[in-house]
């Protein structure tokens, strides 16, 4: 099995993507490409969201904190709303330490990010 697996979903309400495993510096580049990919496809999007579910990740350092990070400020710059779907420790710890939490748009479930304010 692969350290981390990424799938994205083209919905009617939005771009969901979702990781299940690690997200470190060895396989972050994953994640960097789908998210690219996902962003891609969120601006073209009616509802120009992105959601990223993290809620699978057992392991999430510092380079896939970096990915998200980059990902929500282009996804700013191109007018598209990115919210991110956890409620693991293994994720929300490093955002939280990071005070990233006042920056991204954390919700503790992909249903509720789609819904979100």
């Amino acid at each position: 099995m692969a350290l981390l697996e990424v799938n994205q979903d083209v919905g009617d309400d939005a771009v969901v993507v979702s990781a299940v495993g690690e997200v470190d510096s060895e396989s972050f580049a994953t994640l960097v490409f789908q998210l690219d990919t996902a962003l891609k496809r969120a601006v073209d999007h009616p509802a120009r969201l992105l959601v990223v579910d993290l809620s699978g990740v057992t392991h999430f350092g510092s380079a896939g904190l970096n990915a998200v990070l980059e990902c929500h400020e282009r996804a700013a710059s191109a007018g598209v709303v990115v919210r991110i779907a956890a409620s693991n420790p293994e994720v929300l710890r490093p955002i939280e330490v990071t005070k990233l939490d006042g920056v991204l748009r954390l919700y503790p479930t992909v249903p509720a990010a789609l819904e979100g304010p």
